[in-house]
């Protein structure tokens, strides 16, 4: 409330809203070994590695085989 942000909720069982982050996170917690980590720093970097991974060179079946910046830009170019 400090900060003026107020939570987000969508009708009771409506998950699809939630099944894009819910499935980023899957794949976070298969793909990276955060236990390796000793410190919040190690944390920090491996998940923002992750991220790059994930957006820039991770390809995706249902986004035509395209990574998520790919797909991003072929749908900018269509429009």
């Amino acid at each position: 409330k400090v900060l003026g942000l107020r939570q987000s909720m969508s009708r009771r069982g409506n998950c699809w809203d939630n099944a894009p982050i819910e499935s980023f996170f899957g794949h976070l917690k298969d793909e990276v070994n955060i236990k390796a980590c000793k410190t919040f720093e190690e944390i920090q970097r491996e998940i923002n590695k992750y991220i790059r991974h994930y957006n820039h060179t991770r390809y995706q079946w249902n986004r035509k085989k395209m990574t998520p910046v790919q797909y991003r830009n072929h749908l900018l170019q269509a429009a």
